[in-house]
């Protein structure tokens, strides 16, 4: 079972690996420990390079997911003369170095962690469980158990989100087993009941309350990526709202700076 290092510290962008197997079709290999992110809670992978350690071999990597395992997903590194084919793969034992894709990841720790101060910001302001999500490298969607928001609404999220941004509240993790989480925290706002039952070690997710020794503003069981302080997400833009369903709403947002890029 690959070691997922981001688990610890979801900073590092570069990291030594050895290769336990490679697998054709399409080509991918399992590494004995890994710091790229493997698709999943509405995150999507990091991609990246591995390389071997002397430099003469480089593969890109296009995708990564966890299965029983995390598999990379490898293709032609950019601008490498393959003759249009596939690479060879590295060899089981081949030590590599692993480099990931640091403006993609950031951008995923950056909207993720202001996915987690919106749904906060739902399930105190407005009563309104989130039910789902999905962020990208540009732009993020949340919806919620909402019967409808107005525009007034999209107003007060918006400036309140940008109030919880320039706090500077830290953000931090920690492992609990899943039955003492359940036994000690509010589900309600952990979201555990939204993992498989399959998972017994929790990764608790962290945004600090206002002043020292209050309660954190949020606490979710989360996998993904994160910054390690509200304020480095940056300004961010209700984009709009659609309705899903009866009793569903859609929230889309997105970093000020990917706004003004349309």
């Amino acid at each position: 079972m690959t070691e997922q290092l981001h688990l610890d510290d979801d900073s590092v962008t570069a990291f030594d690996a050895t290769v336990e197997r490679a697998l054709s079709g399409p080509l991918r290999v399992v590494l004995d420990r890994t710091h790229f992110y493997p698709t999943g809670g509405g995150q999507p992978h990091d991609t990246g390079t591995l390389r071997t350690t002397d430099g003469d071999r480089v593969w890109r990597v296009v995708d990564v997911e966890k299965r029983d395992t995390v598999y990379h997903a490898l293709g032609p590194a950019e601008g490498a003369d393959d003759g249009g084919g596939f690479p060879e793969p590295p060899e089981p034992g081949t030590e590599v170095r692993g480099e990931i894709d640091a403006d993609r990841r950031a951008a995923h720790s950056r909207y993720h962690t202001a996915q987690h101060l919106l749904s906060a910001l739902l399930l105190a302001e407005f009563d309104a469980q989130t039910t789902g999500n999905q962020l990208y490298s540009d732009r993020a969607r949340l919806d919620a158990a909402r019967d409808r928001f107005t525009d007034a609404d999209l107003d007060r999220i918006e400036t309140r989100l940008n109030e919880l941004v320039a706090d500077e509240r830290a953000v931090s993790s920690y492992s609990m087993d899943r039955e003492t989480a359940e036994a000690t925290l509010d589900t309600e706002r952990t979201r555990i009941d939204l993992l498989p039952d399959s998972i017994e070690e929790l990764r608790i997710v962290e945004i600090a309350g206002p002043s020292e020794g209050d309660e954190p503003y949020d606490r979710t069981a989360c996998a993904g990526t994160h910054v390690a302080n509200t304020a480095e997400i940056g300004e961010v833009v209700v984009t709009g709202r659609e309705t899903k369903g009866p009793e569903e709403e859609r929230v889309r947002f997105a970093l000020a700076e990917h706004v003004d890029e349309d």
